[in-house]
Formats: structure tokens, sequence, C-alpha cells
């Protein structure tokens, strides 16, 4: 019997805010100075008094009701006991009993909870001899997400976490930004060949979703080695060092009674039925809402839909140039050129900023005169790279770079008769029952043009001149 992998999360989040939790310090994750952003309540000195962040928590309760999850009538803050030199208090504030939002679901995926609570100070060990501690993150308002143990695989695990950052940010909650440390993912890993769950282990601050993946896959294997060894799994946190591409011991796994959690006395109780204004909260389109209305009126491909649910700049740009165009079935053309041809100038000059360059009505013009067969394939895409760089009309570009595509059999027609007396074999061979020998005339034809010819135009005129 194969072992089956259960995994649990525990996501972090910082939210997005002007000051700390439970301060008036000013939350800022682009500080790069240590310990500017502090104040006598954020470095715990004694006889300070917490106050609890408004927008904070409204935060929290927006992405409950994103999640479709309860929100908290009840609600109230605990200390978390223990002694670090990054938490200056010698206990967090967090919650414990009592979570603003339980249960509600994401891309499959079960939530337990949704609690809110302050972050801890950044330390750093480059030093051998000596450790520093920077005090701007204490403090910071911090949400946690925990999953239910219902994901079975790494690539399950980093989908959620993904979906997760996504919703975060159309929330306008969080940036979520996990190379800055602003979202970072623990997780609960065990394997086992029945249906009761194995010995766990906590894999804490993976900081990246293909570090997510990895240490996942190397718990898994990990686990299953020692199982298969006759040896058992300890129950422990670990870390993961990425250079050796592998976790690490940390400590013994700690249970709730370590902490010895208790109300915060210095702390109000909520009773949010009391206080609409944190429950009755609109909400944006959401990212699963957002698919389903791309697949509904433009139906684009599942990777171009991803790349505008991501990029939401490219997405808006994506439906103004449909808005402009006034018609959708311009959307396949529209999101090739977008995803395919412009994504790809970006990638390759990314100092330019596209959207500085080429406006959403010149883009629309550009899509309506490919569609037209004003421009050649070859051709919007010449005169999009010059847009790119240097802006301008794409009909003024087209003109002026000799790229707009001749319809007129009259004009053409003089060219093909020149082209079939000077190429004889082909000619022969076309004559002869080999018909694909056209379509080299067809090349020169686009060739002697510099590609302004309509292909299929040209074809006809070859067809009706070789059957004379």
């Amino acid at each position: 019997m194969e072992y089956k992998t259960t995994i649990g999360l525990e996501i972090h989040a910082e939210l997005r805010t002007n000051t700390k939790m439970f301060c008036n310090t000013k939350n800022d994750p682009e500080e790069k100075r240590p310990n500017v952003n502090i104040c006598p309540v954020c470095m715990g000195y004694p006889g300070t008094l917490p106050v609890i962040n408004k927008e904070a928590v409204k935060h929290v309760l927006k992405v409950g009701k994103a999640l479709g999850s309860r929100l908290a009538d009840f609600t109230e803050f605990d200390r978390k006991n223990y002694f670090y030199p990054d938490i200056p208090k010698g206990y967090q504030i967090t919650q414990y009993k009592y979570p603003l939002v339980s249960g509600g679901e994401l891309a499959g995926v079960k939530i337990t909870r949704v609690h809110l609570e302050e972050d801890t100070a950044r330390s750093s060990h480059e030093n051998a001899n000596y450790s520093l501690v920077d005090f701007n993150r204490a403090g910071v308002p911090l949400m946690e997400l925990v999953t239910e143990p219902v994901i079975h695989s790494a690539e399950e695990a980093v989908n959620f976490a993904r979906e997760l950052q996504l919703l975060l940010r159309y929330l306008g909650v969080s940036f979520a930004n996990m190379e800055k440390g602003e979202m970072r993912v623990e997780a609960n890993i065990s394997v086992s060949k029945t249906d009761t769950f194995g010995t766990k282990c906590e894999v804490k601050n993976l900081n990246s979703f293909k570090t997510v993946e990895k240490a996942i896959a190397y718990e898994v294997a990990r686990h299953i080695e020692l199982l298969e060894n006759g040896e058992k799994v300890i129950q422990e946190t670990r870390g993961w060092n990425e250079q050796k591409q592998e976790t690490f011991s940390q400590r013994s796994k700690e249970n709730a009674h370590d902490y010895r959690y208790f109300p915060d006395p210095d702390l109000p109780k909520l009773q949010l039925s009391e206080m609409p204004e944190f429950l009755n909260q609109d909400l944006p389109e959401l990212p699963s809402e957002k698919r389903a209305r791309f697949d509904k009126d433009y139906g684009v491909k599942e990777e171009d839909r991803e790349m505008y649910i991501v990029d939401t700049k490219l997405g808006d740009f994506f439906e103004e140039v449909l808005k402009i165009a006034g018609d959708n079935k311009l959307s396949i053309l529209t999101s090739n050129y977008i995803t395919s041809d412009l994504a790809g100038l970006q990638k390759g000059n990314p100092d330019i900023d596209p959207f500085k360059n080429i406006s959403a009505e010149n883009f629309a013009e550009l899509i309506k005169m490919a569609s037209g067969s004003e421009l050649s394939s070859r051709g919007a895409k010449d005169t999009l790279a010059i847009m790119f760089k240097e802006g301008g009309e794409p009909r003024k570009i087209a003109e002026e770079k000799g790229l707009i595509q001749k319809n007129d059999e009259g004009e053409l027609i003089a060219m093909v008769q020149k082209i079939i007396s000077e190429n004889e074999k082909p000619v022969a061979e076309y004559r002869a029952g080999k018909e694909a020998s056209i379509m080299f005339l067809v090349g020169q034809g686009m060739k002697v043009s510099k590609g302004s010819a309509n292909p299929q135009v040209l074809k006809k005129l070859f067809e009706n001149e070789l059957t004379k």
C-alpha cells in the first residue's frame, strides 16, 4: 500500500495599514533603515497600553467574507507567552479561542480559521559572534490563516498559496510579496499508509512558492525513508536550508499549553454585531469570479486568462481594447497579440513601459486593421514593435513603412504574372499536379511585395493564372 501525504498550511500575511497593530507607529514595509519605525508600545516598554487597529480588523473580516467563512460576533485578543529576542514584551498579542473568522473555503481547500495578531521583529544572524534585531516589523498587523489537513500534494499546497496571494491582492488587504517576507508559509506534513494521520512535522518560514514545493517534497521523502527503515518520525519544527536544499531540525514541537494563553487584560472584548461598519463591507470582483466572467465573455485560452487574472493591469488593458473595438469576437485575436507579441516585446525590453507608449485606442485600431486584412500578421507585428518603442498611431506607422496589405487584385496581377514567367519549374510542377508548389510562388509574391500583399489574394490570383 502506498503512503498517503497529508498537509495543512499556516500562512501569515502582513496587512496593508497606515500604522501598526496596537500603536500609532508607521507601518512601512519599504523602510530599509533599521529601528526607525518604533515606539514605546511596540518596543514593549513597561506601563504602555495597546490600542486595536480598526482597519486591520476590517481587513481580516473582508478576507473572511470572501472565503465564505463565519464572521465572529464575539472576539478577543490573547497573550501567547514565550521568550525570544524578537518579542520585546515577552509575549505576542494574538487570538486563540475566539478568532475573527472560522471556516470557509478557497480553491477547494477548507479553512479552519483566520485570526489577527502582531508580527515579530526581524532577526539577522550574519555574524557568528552576535545577532541583530530590527524592530521596524515588530507590531505590524499580521493575518494568520490555517487550513484543514486536506491537502495531499506539494502542487496542491502551492496552488492554494498562490490563490490566497491573489485574493489578498484583489481585496487590497496585503501586498503579500513573499520575497519581502510579507507572506510566509508554514507547512504541517505527515505520511501514513492508513487513514490515521502520521506524525506531523512543521516546516516554518517558507518564503517562495518554489521553496514550499521543495520543502514539502523533501519532508515527504524523509518521512517515508524513516518509516521504511523501521524508524519513527519525531514531531518537531524544522527549517529549510536553501544551500543544502533540505530541511533541518529547529526544536521540538510545542503544544498550546506551553504558551500559557490567556485573554489580554489591556484590550477590550469586541462585539462585532454592534459595529455594522465592520461586517457590511463590499467586496470587489474576486479572482474566481473574474475567471468565470472571462470564460463566458471572451473564451480566451486558460493560460491567457490566468495571465490576466495575475496581472490585473494587463487584464484591464485587454478589456479596454475590446470595449473600444466594440466587438468581443475579436477577443482571441486581441489576446494573442497581447499575451504573445506585446508580452514578448516587454520581456525583451523590461525597461520600457508599453502602457506609456501604447494606448488602448491605438491597440484597438491595430487589431481592427489586422482583423480587416489591412495588415498581415507580419505587418501587424512590425507595426506593434514600432508602437512599443516609439509610440504612434498604427495606421500612420503602417502607411509610412509600406506595411498596409495590398488586397486589390488589379495592383497585384502584374506582379503575379512576372513571378510566373520567372519560375518555370514550380509552375510546371503545379500544372503537373503538385499543388504544394503554389505556396512557393505565394512566398515569392510576399518577398517581392515586402510582406504587403495579402497571401490569400495572391494564392487566388496564382490559381487563376495557372489554370488558364
